[in-house]
């Protein structure tokens, strides 16, 4: 059994990681962003009530979000394990998700941090392009398209996301700066914080985890 939180910064690959991870140790990811939108779309009441938020362009409350999280760990497929994926997002979350897996009998095991530094995170956001017509997801840097402002796939027209521009990843960053980041402190704290340094290929960096969780915390120490 494994309960595992993933942390790190927009751009420096959390839900890349997670995917394999969860494969790798047969584990369900637990992805916020996936849940919150299950939810809305199933037009559950935890979903009705964070709806009422969403269309006033309010934040959804860390209750809100705490009890959907709860939910869906508290189903069958969970009970041997689970990695979460942009949870917890600040220190009360942390607290809330502790104190429900105390209730159970659980905890977390590890909680790794994939650590990134501004100036690669800008480039690795700043380069990110999607297809109007599919979806398709390209980078000008490490996944270019043949034609730089068409798909590959179906010949559709890239574009660039509001949020994936300078201005808008500068207030992500400073958001997960002062409300995320913290959280890796509340685990240092508790021993169970591992950095991992999130640079180089994907396979490097999934070893670099796996040899964190296999060894154990080390607070001091960034691996790979």
């Amino acid at each position: 059994m494994l309960n595992l939180i993933l942390m790190g910064p927009p751009g420096a690959g959390k839900g890349t990681q997670a995917q394999i991870l969860a494969e790798r140790f047969s584990i369900p990811q637990v992805s916020t962003g996936n849940i919150l939108r299950e939810n809305v779309k199933e037009k559950t009441p935890l979903g009705l009530e964070a709806r009422e938020y969403m269309d006033r362009g309010a934040l959804v409350p860390d209750e809100l979000v705490v009890k959907m999280v709860v939910e869906r760990l508290s189903q069958s497929a969970y009970a041997k394990g689970f990695i979460l994926d942009g949870f917890p997002r600040n220190i009360k979350q942390a607290e809330a998700l502790e104190e429900t897996l105390k209730k159970d009998g659980r905890r977390i095991d590890a909680a790794v941090g994939i650590e990134v530094e501004r100036r690669e995170l800008m480039r690795r956001l700043g380069g990110r392009r999607l297809c109007k017509k599919c979806s398709a997801a390209y980078h000008i840097m490490f996944n270019p398209p043949v034609n730089m402002d068409t798909c590959d796939r179906c010949a559709g027209e890239l574009y660039q996301r509001d949020d994936d521009k300078d201005e808008t990843i500068e207030a992500r960053l400073k958001v997960y700066e002062e409300e995320t980041l913290p959280v890796s402190g509340y685990y240092i704290k508790k021993g169970l914080y591992m950095r991992v340094n999130g640079i180089g290929s994907v396979d490097q960096i999934t070893d670099a985890i796996v040899k964190a969780i296999e060894k154990g915390s080390d607070n001091t120490k960034v691996t790979g």
